[in-house]
């Protein structure tokens, strides 16, 4: 692979060989996101565990301190009071089979998260094929397949992300922009981090946290030392 020459420059500002602590990566990825637009960080997490079991599976959600420095619009699947809630707590979208027919017969996908009451998932489910592979299908394990529309609304705006494990068993995650504080993006790297290690399967063996690395959009990769998690 070819890398430009921003790249190659912020490349050799890293040791290859070492694995740096928290303060110091964070600090290395500012220092190496050279771009002119606003980028973001984001922390790539490799675990011990086989994703091909069921009882290694590791999902859920956290809301960072500081957010992810992205607008999230969100779309709700709700009907009666209950859309109406979604409305008052600042759902961009809220709708039922309307917003259904929207997606399946538009191929529209103008939203970010996904939320549901849990009555509405019949009508969600055949949105399945659509959603599932974009990540986007509401989960009761990520919060948002709930009745309490307004606290999973009020959680998403205020930076709730969903960490999930993909097949090569690596969660990748924003944690922040580039225009963040280094302190901003220390503690939402801590709340990431420590919503992980507290969701380590009972049936995972051996370490557990192989490797974590942050970077920025087009910045080179930074290894974390794991102890500190």
């Amino acid at each position: 692979m070819k890398h430009g020459k921003k790249y190659l420059d912020s490349a050799k500002l890293l040791d290859s060989a070492k694995v740096y602590d928290p303060a110091e990566a964070v600090a290395l990825v500012l220092q190496t996101a050279k771009c002119k637009f606003d980028e973001t960080i984001e922390l790539s997490v490799r675990l011990g565990v086989d994703p091909r079991h069921a009882d290694q599976q590791v999902r859920g959600a956290v809301v960072l301190p500081h957010g992810t420095g992205k607008k999230v619009r969100v779309l709700v699947f709700a009907k009666g009071d209950k859309a109406k809630e979604a409305e008052a707590a600042g759902a961009d979208f809220v709708g039922a089979e309307d917003l259904v027919a929207k997606i399946q017969g538009e191929n529209w996908f103008d939203f970010d998260v996904v939320v549901a009451t849990p009555d509405m998932m019949g009508v969600v489910g055949r949105l399945g094929r659509v959603l599932g592979p974009k990540g986007l299908m509401p989960n009761p394990k990520s919060g948002t397949v709930t009745m309490d529309v307004t606290k999973a609304i009020t959680d998403i705006k205020a930076g709730k992300v969903e960490y999930r494990l993909d097949k090569t068993a690596i969660i990748h995650c924003p944690i922040g922009k580039k225009s963040f504080t280094a302190q901003q993006l220390e503690e939402n790297l801590s709340a990431l981090m420590g919503a992980i290690v507290r969701a380590k399967p009972a049936a995972a063996k051996g370490i557990y946290l192989r490797s974590v690395v942050m970077s920025s959009t087009m910045g080179p990769g930074v290894k974390l030392n794991t102890l500190k998690f």
